[in-house]
């Protein structure tokens, strides 16, 4: 996509027109896989182009080109996040339920051995390049589990502002957190494991989803009023405040297209936003999907936006146990949607 670098650098915002013609996202595919379970968050690898997703106490290891499932990572109980490092030929996941990351093998999806973290109930999970390490985002004990990914073992843990959501590396000695009781964004210094910045996010309640734009410092947190505040990774200042739809839980960003994405599980759908410029956007699409639709990768090569949804039965009535039930999933619903601009 050519943009024009004096409007770039006069921050203007480039009209839809200029850079897209007539953009038809759609779900161009879904793939019924079934299962039973609840799911969290989706990983997207381009080496073999293979989806991993997270499904109560098992991780999916799913042909992205065809939906066929691959292999199956058992034994994480309570998984919520897959993180990958290609260069070590590993991969992750954080297991709300036993406070451990299991290790497995890239081209076997074979468990190689279960890590144990500090933190309760570890969720969101990155690998921050500049440092090496895994950050793990424990939302019971409002805390990051730092581990080597080579030792295998925990290297310190980093005390949060509040219970974490979604996090992001800029790849360059910084990791970002959304703080999802408090509104805020905390970024942690990797190389020394400590925060060094909490700011309020403007605009926003209860933030989860965070993609980062690194060549220009922006992050992205998609909020449950239906806003995605987009802040300055340097100063923490807010740039702007853009609408999405009902209910996000994910976001991703694609560099090559200038196009944030944020998935919305309440009202089914993707919003898809254009970064006119670091301090301009447009909102250019908010495309239909499910509900439930609420996660998100990005196959930013084939430029296809992958999701998952499924059908619920009725809610059970609440207990003194469980005083929120979750309805359960409709036998053989569960499916991933892949959405691309046709």
């Amino acid at each position: 996509m050519h943009r024009n670098p004096l409007v770039l650098a006069l921050g203007l915002i480039v009209p839809v027109a200029a850079f897209a013609s007539a953009p038809n996202y759609a779900v161009v595919q879904r793939h019924a896989i079934g299962q039973s379970g609840g799911w969290d968050y989706l990983t997207y690898s381009a080496d073999g182009h293979r989806l991993y997703i997270s499904r109560s106490d098992r991780v999916l290891v799913v042909d992205a080109d065809n939906g066929k499932i691959e292999a199956t990572i058992p034994g994480t109980d309570g998984v919520h996040g897959v993180a990958l490092v290609p260069k070590l030929g590993r991969g992750f996941t954080s297991n709300g339920h036993a406070n451990t990351l299991t290790e497995f093998d890239l081209a076997t999806s074979k468990v190689l051995r279960t890590i144990p973290v500090d933190g309760k109930n570890p969720d969101a999970l990155i690998y921050d390049p500049a440092s090496g390490h895994l950050f793990a985002f424990a939302g019971r004990s409002n805390e990051a589990s730092v581990v080597d990914p080579v030792a295998g073992n925990q290297l310190a843990k980093i005390a949060l502002p509040g219970k974490p959501e979604f996090a992001a590396s800029d790849e360059a000695g910084n990791v970002y957190v959304n703080i999802e009781d408090t509104a805020q964004l905390a970024r942690i210094d990797t190389a020394k494991n400590k925060v060094t910045a909490v700011w309020k996010l403007a605009d926003c309640e209860e933030p989860s989803g965070l993609a980062i734009d690194i060549a220009h410092h922006r992050l992205f947190s998609v909020c449950q009023n239906k806003h995605m505040a987009v802040t300055d990774s340097r100063s923490g200042k807010s740039i702007a405040t853009v609408a999405i739809g009902e209910g996000p839980d994910a976001a991703g960003f694609d560099a090559t297209r200038g196009l944030v994405y944020s998935t919305n599980g309440h009202d089914g759908t993707l919003t898809v936003v254009h970064e006119d410029a670091p301090d301009h956007y447009s909102v250019i699409a908010n495309v239909p999907t499910q509900k439930s639709a609420r996660t998100l990768a990005l196959d930013t090569q084939g430029n296809r936006i992958f999701t998952v949804a499924a059908q619920f039965g009725p809610r059970p009535e609440p207990t003194k146990a469980n005083p929120h039930p979750w309805p359960a999933v409709v036998e053989g619903s569960f499916t991933i949607l892949v959405i691309a601009n046709h």
